[in-house]
């Protein structure tokens, strides 16, 4: 196996990666990156096929994501790098496996780029008639492109500002709910447990649908392990980060499911229609609800826009900095790797471009192969936490400064789940295409990067 190349942390010059990042912003960004538009929108068909099992499966989901970021904190605080767990896996596993995970990662991050403009177009369109959906779209790439390639610290500034928008949104949700749910809410009677009484209206195989929306719900938490590299403090970033994710995933996600179920019937038409928020807002008599949640909703789209661009754009300069990229990404400028937030962001607008050009070959095949690309980085998370963990503690135990839960049993708890997901994937049509469709593209990349690591062997 040839030796790896391991990131050293930035130099202070303007071809190496700022640390242009503020604790606070740092802190922010770990708080709101857990408020994405698909917990606003998509829980909508997790809770009408779940009911108000939905609470269980985000519960079980979320015990999973709380290991995998437990995971990546404890190698994350242990050696911070732009690369993430990308970095991780090429120093645990070999070269092969960064390339795999990096380049996966960084396919999904700018596929979600376009994805995001688009659905953010479509609801400034809803407010603007007739105004073109292309022109909004290629407004927010401008926009958010000029903002990555300028100084991080505009990156963060535009992410402290979205973040605090969300979690005040939601926080002001979760309190008007539970005033309702315990009846003092005035104007408002409280439905009491009246819509829980059927927890399992469709059985196990409504559980099974809403616990398959509820996992990639969480897509977006491994954002903060990218941005510590580039804060004032990358090590106590990241430990304050994966010390508060239980309570984050808690409150924020299983929270407002709970209050949502509660007050709405699972099987209401508002759920999906509407989205279940707006539905839970109408039940309460709040005026504008569907205005207000689209407001919040564009916000979560635009801060998903930014922080995507962002992480791709390291990923991208992180594998390169590790031989594992045309170099052109690698080119670093005022503390920015600006070739490659170019890159992502023209990336990003080509999937739009797919998405009105060849809806229904060339852009359905590529959200296909994107499906299950977190799972498949989650794997590579564990595995390397679990090989890392044990050359930590016999070569630098002083840099586990965030340690994993009842290792190695809880990472092989957390292996299992991820196996199982996978099965329950295998079992349903819908997300069977996206399962057999990311496993091509995971192969195809890991045999590309086992290729050029035996071809770097030999030179």
């Amino acid at each position: 196996m040839p030796s790896t190349t391991v990131e050293t942390p930035p130099a202070a010059d303007d071809t190496s990666l700022s640390h242009g990042l503020k604790q606070r912003h740092l802190s922010m960004i770990a708080l709101g990156g857990v408020i994405g538009a698909g917990l606003f929108v998509g829980s909508g068909a997790g809770i009408a096929a779940a009911g108000p099992s939905i609470v269980l499966a985000y519960t079980l989901s979320g015990l999973l994501v709380m290991l995998v970021m437990r995971m990546l904190g404890e190698m994350s605080a242990a050696h911070p790098s732009s690369g993430s767990f990308s970095a991780h896996a090429e120093r645990a596993i070999g070269p092969w496996a960064g390339f795999t995970a990096g380049w996966s990662f960084w396919v999904l991050l700018c596929t979600a780029v376009g994805l995001e403009a688009i659905g953010a177009a479509k609801i400034v369109t809803g407010w603007l008639p007739g105004t073109p959906e292309w022109a909004w779209v290629a407004l927010f790439m401008v926009v958010f492109c000029g903002t990555n390639l300028a100084a991080v610290k505009n990156f963060g500034e535009f992410e402290f500002w979205f973040a605090a928008l969300k979690v005040g949104a939601i926080t002001l949700f979760l309190a008007l709910g539970v005033l309702a749910v315990a009846g003092v809410l005035p104007g408002t009677d409280s439905p009491g447990a009246s819509h829980l009484t059927d927890f399992l209206p469709n059985g196990g195989e409504g559980l099974v649908i809403g616990l398959l929306a509820s996992v990639f719900a969480y897509g977006g938490l491994e954002t903060v392990t990218i941005a510590a590299a580039e804060s004032e403090d990358p090590v106590k970033g990241v430990a304050s980060a994966v010390r508060t994710a239980m309570w984050r995933i808690a409150l924020f996600y299983i929270g407002s499911m709970a209050v949502i179920v509660t007050l709405v019937p699972w099987d209401s038409p508002a759920v999906v229609e509407d989205g279940p928020y707006v539905a839970a807002l109408d039940r309460l008599g709040i005026p504008g609800a569907g205005q207000l949640m689209n407001v919040v909703v564009l916000v979560a789209l635009l801060s998903a826009m930014n922080a995507n661009i962002y992480g791709a754009s390291r990923i991208g300069y992180s594998l390169v900095e590790r031989g594992q990229g045309p170099k052109a990404l690698g080119r670093v400028s005022g503390g920015v790797p600006r070739t490659a937030v170019l890159a992502s962001s023209v990336f990003g607008f080509l999937c739009v471009l797919l998405s009105y050009w060849r809806p229904d070959d060339v852009f359905s095949w590529l959200l296909n192969m994107i499906g299950a690309v977190i799972l498949v980085v989650w794997i590579f998370i564990a595995v390397s936490q679990l090989r890392l963990r044990r050359r930590l503690e016999r070569e630098a135990p002083e840099k586990l400064v965030v340690r994993m839960w009842a290792f190695p049993w809880l990472t092989w708890v957390a292996l299992a789940g991820m196996a199982a997901v996978f099965v329950l994937m295998a079992r349903e049509p819908d997300t069977r295409v996206q399962l057999y469709s990311t496993g091509g593209m995971t192969l195809a990349l890991a045999a590309v990067g086992y290729a050029w690591q035996r071809t770097r062997a030999r030179n």
